[in-house]
């Protein structure tokens, strides 16, 4: 059965543990660690979120990522962006799950690359910490053209493997942050003649745009084939009324302590996340189940409240209605999150609703 639109979710490889996790944060430091240790900050609040199916899973285990491929088939998911940590001069994080996938040829499941191209510091999993940068984990460096051929040479098996993601017969690479990129076109252009040489039409660049200091007719005018328009910003500014208020309540959150906690309805972000730009052929809307960072930020958290697969459903659907005039291939909707649990953003079954979300995304695509 063919899927009303071509849904990618955004795929995090962080469980599992690593050196630089184990030297900042203790042995066997991951995700979960956070995860279950949440507590619940008001009546009704659903934490710790415990994951169903799946269990606490280590992402070192075939079976897992397996099972993952199939729940994500099943609910019309076309494939995973898997998240791809490349700090510059060879220096990696989280490649090995990937890395499998790739070298085994399992799951037999469609993927593309997001490059997460920003720094890690100790602020990305701990709560604990007051409003302050942190200390560096893994720097962002863009040391120039030998760096970009290296880390093209890294990927290219991937570019070639008949599972990846493609627009345009291109292989679609996503960009977190492109405004990061010393020089976004020269970047762009160099890839594109590496990949023509080794036999690719070119690669289809998408940029992520966040909507706060980012805008998607910059991103497009710097080289950019498409771009991943996430109105969750703008949603919040409109479910308070005013982008005034939203800076207040979030100073309030993470420069007082949590002196207010930083809480939106999930209904108001639901009626106020579609807009007119999602319409263009070359923007790419994101559906979010749903968003709840106090795993990782305690009192400082974003959180959504109030999310259920009926309001996701919602969602989905006004998205789907959108852009149902696109070119079939440009039917992209991007998943925030198939496993982001230290964000409360993900799809994987958990204890309090079990599959329902998925069968809720499902019931769009697909029925």
């Amino acid at each position: 059965m063919k899927a009303r639109a071509r849904v990618i979710a955004f795929y995090l490889p962080q469980y599992h543990p690593i050196p630089e996790n184990d030297e900042f944060w203790g042995k066997g430091f991951t995700e979960w660690t956070n995860v279950a240790r949440a507590k619940p900050l008001f009546k009704g609040h659903y934490q710790p979120r415990i994951p169903a199916d799946l269990g606490f899973y280590d992402l070192r285990l075939p079976q897992v990522r397996e099972e993952q491929a199939r729940l994500a088939q099943e609910a019309g998911i076309e494939g995973f962006c898997y998240w791809h940590y490349w700090f510059g001069d060879g220096k990696m994080l989280l490649e090995k799950p990937f890395e499998e996938v790739l070298q085994s040829g399992k799951p037999d499941f469609p993927f593309c690359l997001g490059w997460a191209n920003h720094s890690w510091t100790t602020r990305s999993w701990s709560k604990d910490l007051k409003f302050s940068t942190g200390s560096i984990i893994a720097e962002q460096t863009y040391s120039g053209e030998q760096d970009y051929l290296n880390h093209f040479d890294y990927c290219l098996p991937a570019f070639k493997d008949k599972r990846y993601i493609r627009v345009e017969d291109k292989p679609v690479f996503v960009i977190w942050n492109p405004y990061d990129l010393p020089d976004s076109n020269a970047f762009i252009n160099y890839w594109n003649n590496l990949a023509q040489e080794n036999g690719l039409k070119g690669i289809f660049f998408i940029g992520n745009c966040d909507g706060r200091t980012r805008k998607v007719d910059e991103e497009l005018k710097m080289g950019f084939d498409g771009v991943i328009s996430d109105n969750s910003y703008k949603a919040e500014s409109k479910s308070l009324g005013s982008v005034l208020k939203r800076r207040i309540k979030t100073l309030l959150s993470y420069r007082m302590e949590g002196l207010a906690l930083n809480r939106y309805k999930y209904d108001d972000i639901v009626k106020n996340f579609c807009d007119e730009i999602i319409k263009d052929e070359n923007v790419y809307p994101v559906i979010i189940p749903n968003y709840d960072r106090t795993a990782r930020a305690g009192r400082r958290a974003v959180i959504y409240d109030g999310s259920t697969p009926n309001l996701f459903s919602c969602m989905v659907e006004q998205t789907l209605n959108s852009i149902a005039h696109k070119e079939d291939e440009h039917k992209l909707i991007f998943l925030k999150s198939w496993n982001e649990w230290g964000e409360g953003n993900y799809m994987e079954p958990d204890l309090r609703f079990g599959h329902q979300y998925l069968n809720a995304l499902r019931v769009q695509l697909l029925d």
